[in-house]
């Protein structure tokens, strides 16, 4: 039986969630901006650790994983009903305990980690206590890991890292670094990579420069380049075994991905709150917006694509909750991410025309979500690689027509239907 209804529990919930985001967690967006990811002292820590704890004690804290690791074990789908809400808000998915990227370093460390990496980087990035970093990309790769050169060279017990990281999210506040490397280089890369759980304090892991996104003040972006010279770290330190790094970055970027689009609904409502707020609250030549045609299109586009996407993430999430592996799921998942940067953009570029000169400036949030919706285009692999696989995937279901025409030529077709009926046939012209 089809329910489009969650169960009453949860639903009241997910309404205390949404009351307790707009009212208590939005406002440490404009409080403590962009502080997100910076540890909690003094004065935050006491105004933010009670709102965390609040969370907790409603039994709301690191959803995304199970009872066992300290989660709830609700699975994607309640994840992404809870989610969206949690998009309204930069500081929200913190007070939660489910941000990007420690979810997905989170969830291959429960995978992957022994005993001894959960107790020493599971554990407290569970509680709260630290943040992560996940290194992959490269300056010279962008999104290509088989062009990966940072490599990792045996030495006696240890390993020994070298090379060049970009775009490490989070690493100038990161207690520890998740670096994809090279490990062996005579065989494909496939086999060939391994990941290291690396501390950010190690001799020779050097911050070269923190980039921003645009408009933000240079050396205060939160997007590292990174070099590795000669970071020496224990065989402990190696992540899943050696050569499984695709494997793990498959368990963790098909969480990330899909978890992005959960609260990118969230930014998209938000968007489409204000656009209808500003329509019914200003007039112009004679009427409120709301009753202008073109400004009535802007509405109905943006509802529109928010719903097709809604429903969209939530269908790949009860894939994944039904299938346990996001593997299977792998093209929905692409899929969602394909959509998700024009949905963002669309709903935020046509809410920042309904502002008017407002909808433009920093008094208004819009153009920070446009932008975010071109960062969301390229996080966890930029957009046309991800149609290039739900293009694969669509194809392995089809098969090439045998012979010069389509199998859908009308000619054949309806030579096929004709003798198929000829009886009937016959007899209807007999009749005539």
């Amino acid at each position: 039986m089809w329910s489009f209804e969650t169960d009453p529990e949860y639903q009241k919930v997910l309404d205390w969630a949404d009351e307790f985001v707009r009212e208590e967690v939005e406002p440490l967006d404009l409080a403590f901006p962009h502080q997100q990811f910076v540890p909690l002292d003094g004065k935050r820590r006491e105004a933010i650790d009670p709102l965390k704890e609040e969370v907790r004690r409603r039994g709301l804290w690191a959803t995304h994983l199970g009872a066992d690791l300290g989660g709830q074990g609700y699975g994607q789908l309640k994840l992404a009903l809870l989610n969206e809400i949690l998009g309204r808000s930069q500081w929200a998915p913190i007070i939660f305990g489910c941000q990007a990227p420690d979810t997905g370093n989170a969830e291959i460390i429960a995978h992957y980690g022994t005993e001894e990496q959960k107790q020493r980087y599971l554990r407290p990035l569970l509680d709260g206590e630290l943040f992560s970093c996940y290194s992959m990309t490269e300056p010279h790769a962008g999104a290509d890991p088989t062009m990966f050169t940072t490599s990792a060279v045996r030495d006696g017990d240890d390993w020994v890292i070298n090379g060049w990281k970009f775009f490490s999210s989070n690493a100038a506040t990161a207690s520890f670094l998740i670096v994809m490397v090279v490990t062996n280089p005579d065989v494909s890369a496939y086999q060939g990579m391994s990941m290291f759980l690396v501390p950010t304090d190690t001799p020779g892991v050097t911050i070269e420069r923190n980039v921003g996104l645009y408009g933000e003040r240079e050396g205060e972006g939160s997007h590292a380049l990174i070099h590795y010279d000669n970071v020496r770290v224990p065989s402990e330190a190696l992540l899943g075994g050696e050569g499984q790094a695709f494997a793990i970055a498959q368990t963790r970027l098909g969480g990330g991905r899909i978890h992005h689009a959960m609260r990118t609904i969230g930014l998209s409502r938000k968007a489409l709150d204000m656009m209808c707020e500003r329509a019914l609250s200003r007039e112009t030549q004679g009427s409120r917006l709301s009753d202008k045609q073109f400004v009535q299109g802007y509405i109905a586009d943006s509802y529109a694509q928010l719903l097709q996407f809604r429903l969209m993430v939530l269908y790949t999430a009860w894939e994944i909750d039904k299938y346990n592996d996001y593997k299977k799921v792998r093209k929905d998942i692409a899929a969602v991410k394909v959509v998700m940067p024009t949905v963002l953009h669309d709903i935020a570029w046509r809410a920042m025309q309904v502002h008017g000169a407002l909808g433009v400036t920093n008094e208004v949030p819009f153009l920070g979500m446009v932008t975010g919706a071109a960062v969301m285009g390229l996080a966890d692999g930029p957009t046309e690689v991800h149609k290039t696989t739900v293009a694969k995937q669509v194809l392995r279901d089809h098969r090439p027509a045998e012979g010069m025409w389509p199998s859908e030529w009308i000619p054949a077709k309806r030579e096929a239907a004709q003798a198929k009926y000829a009886d009937f046939i016959e007899h209807e012209v007999g009749n005539l």
